[in-house]
């Protein structure tokens, strides 16, 4: 893998001629395959935007001009040109490049990303920054990879448009293919709509139509409704917007010469650009949903060798076995996603049940007041959702789902430590979930005791919440016949003495192995809340030392809710938390990110070898019921 010697900085890439642009292209493509080959990564998305991130970086003056990449995915060609060639390689690994874009790591990342639908919002406020010190240098959101569904982006929109900022929205449309339509001719309309004698003839005509206020009507009006005939702009022209294009975004001349033109307009405008998601790789062109993220070694001509088969399903495969099996006797079971089909599990679902399956593109708050709405009319809706997407929703999930006691089920994956890094990790849901009242928040400790937590949440009707980790858990064997599981019971697994693990959820596994290393007693919990208060209770009279395991902050944690039920009943006990810390958890292997917080075997063995040999409170922890 050679690093291109041009590709060193857009200062280096603004010396080359026009002509010499395409080459730059093509080695891009060709050094981003080859790295992601040997760390894997996003694909597609990255491939699509190689010549629309080489002609933004040769017009403007980044940094000083700053992009701000929407979502992240579409951001690789982006390092690879800004100074981080040479450490490409490092990409999602620990002590790495970050996999989104980041303030901290390089000047030229405007804004920080992981969640989609913020750049045009955050370009808005580094342009009004700008405007009021009176420093120079523009913002630029290139949005796209269906980002432009979410209700943010469009309040962005609204308010720029009203406020009529310098501002530059590229609209990346990598959902549509580049088609007759997308060639020389709606190039040159692009290049014309942008360019300084129609901006001059336009504003010249406003200026004289508006003295006669019928004829000035009569001509906006038609100026609009012949580009809408051409174009798909009126929507953006309604909103304050001066829409341009659509141009070919893998056309680098054309690119150019169109941002050299949107480059000199003042007041809002929005460059509609149409990219290919993996253009350039054949596979990922035909397929770009399975080439969005790669594994290392996907590149390499290679024998293909078949994948050993195994019962032990992930936990995105369970939930979609269980809806369409639940689906089939249940008529009123519907499916809902923001975006996450694939990710959730839910492909199957769609193809077998059309008509109660709603992908609702990037609108996390939708999806839950929808999922709301048909729980009012005695629907059973089950939203499909990431834990760190579910965040954004967090006020649809009380005011829409939690006051009005709706039955809802949340079904929320990748919950823990994800290898992208802190703004995809679900670190936080068992603490905002189960401080809101009428929820029953449950967390399995494998595949088939998650499969019971979803019939459990189906049928209980109240707001429910399974959450579970990406992957597979450990291996288990699923039961033909779901049961609901008895409400905040927890299940005794082991009896031991003076040491007693309180494990949620995918802790269990570690928790198992250090449990039967100290000869402790050992309570898969399952229930976040309610939580077994009786078991707690206890178990707190015969052991020495509690200890909790979760991997959700202990900030508000089901840790905290035993020490809270313990002082609820006025037992003062030891107790020892494991979870995830106060800060920011940063990207790498699962087992690395989690050795770096204290969450693997070894250190919890070690802390609470530590903890029951410290005489630090003078006295030698006992159980209650001997004190």
């Amino acid at each position: 893998m050679r690093i291109p010697d041009f590709i060193q900085s857009p200062t280096d890439l603004r010396k080359l001629s026009l002509e010499e642009l395409p080459s730059v292209a093509n080695q891009l493509r060709q050094f981003l395959l080859e790295s992601l080959n040997e760390t894997g990564g996003h694909l597609a998305a990255g491939l699509g935007t190689i010549e629309l991130t080489i002609a933004l970086h040769y017009v403007f003056n980044t940094p000083q001009d700053k992009l701000i990449w929407d979502v992240g995915h579409q951001a690789y060609p982006h390092k690879i040109l800004t100074q981080r060639a040479p450490l490409f390689h490092s990409i999602r690994q620990k002590d790495g490049l970050a996999p989104f874009p980041r303030r901290e790591e390089s000047p030229y990342d405007g804004f920080g990303v992981g969640h989609s639908s913020t750049s045009i919002s955050a370009a808005l406020g580094m342009t009004i920054a700008k405007q009021i010190s009176g420093e120079s240098g523009r913002a630029i959101a290139v949005i796209g990879d269906g980002a432009m569904t979410a209700g943010m982006a469009f309040e962005a929109l609204n308010h720029a448009g009203d406020i009529k900022a310098d501002l530059l929205v590229v609209l990346n449309d990598n959902d549509m293919s580049i088609s007759g339509n997308v060639g020389a001719l709606s190039n040159y309309f692009a290049r014309i709509l942008s360019s300084k004698l129609y901006t001059t003839v336009r504003k010249g005509s406003k200026k004289v139509l508006s003295r006669m206020p019928p004829v000035w009507e009569f001509a906006r009006k038609t100026e609009e409704h012949l580009k809408g005939m051409i174009m798909p702009g009126t929507l953006f022209e309604e909103l304050g917007f001066n829409y341009i294009g659509p141009v070919d975004g893998h056309d680098l001349a054309s690119m150019v010469k169109t941002l050299q033109n949107v480059q000199a307009l003042k007041g809002p405008q929005l460059l509609h650009v149409i990219t290919q998601k993996g253009k350039g790789y054949p596979p990922a062109e035909a397929d770009p949903i399975k080439y969005h993220g790669v594994t290392k070694g996907f590149y390499s001509p290679k024998v293909e060798t078949k994948k050993p088969s195994t019962p032990n399903p992930t936990y995105s495969e369970v939930l979609g076995n269980w809806l369409c099996e639940m689906a089939a006797i249940e008529p009123r079971l519907v499916a809902i996603t923001p975006a996450m089909c694939e990710g959730s599990g839910l492909v199957d679902f769609a193809k077998r049940f059309p008509t109660r399956y709603f992908d609702v593109g990037i609108a996390e708050q939708h999806s839950v007041t929808l999922a709301a709405g048909l729980a009012c009319d005695n629907m059973k809706p089950v939203v499909a959702i990431y834990s760190t997407f579910l965040q954004r929703a967090y006020d649809q999930l009380i005011h829409d789902v939690a006051i009005q006691n709706l039955p809802v089920l949340f079904a929320i994956d990748r919950a823990g430590l994800v290898n992208d890094g802190p703004t995809h990790s679900g670190n936080f849901d068992l603490s905002y979930l189960r401080c809101i009242p009428n929820m029953l928040v449950m967390a399995p400790k494998d595949a088939n005791e998650c499969r019971h937590m979803l019939y459990t949440g189906l049928q209980a009707g109240v707001p429910a919440a399974v959450r579970y980790p990406r992957g597979c858990g450990p291996q288990t064997t699923l039961d033909d016949k779901c049961q609901a599981l008895p409400i905040g019971k927890a299940e005794l697994i082991q009896e031991g003495h003076q040491i007693a693990l309180l494990s949620f959820g995918s802790m269990f596994t570690t928790a198992k192995k250090v449990a039967d290393q100290l000869g402790a007693t050992l309570v898969n919990m399952r229930f976040v809340k309610p939580l077994d208060e009786d078991m707690i209770i206890a178990i707190a009279k015969k052991h020495a030392l509690i200890v909790t395991l979760e991997e959700n902050v202990v900030i508000g944690g089901a840790g905290e809710g035993v020490s809270a039920c313990l002082q609820k009943h006025d037992c003062h006990h030891p107790v020892l938390h494991f979870g995830l810390p106060d800060h920011f958890v940063e990207h790498g292997t699962q087992e690395e990110m989690l050795a770096s917080v204290g969450l693997d075997e070894q250190s919890i063995l070690a802390a609470i070898q530590k903890k029951v040999s410290s005489h630090s409170c003078n006295e030698t922890l006992s159980p209650l019921e001997s004190q």
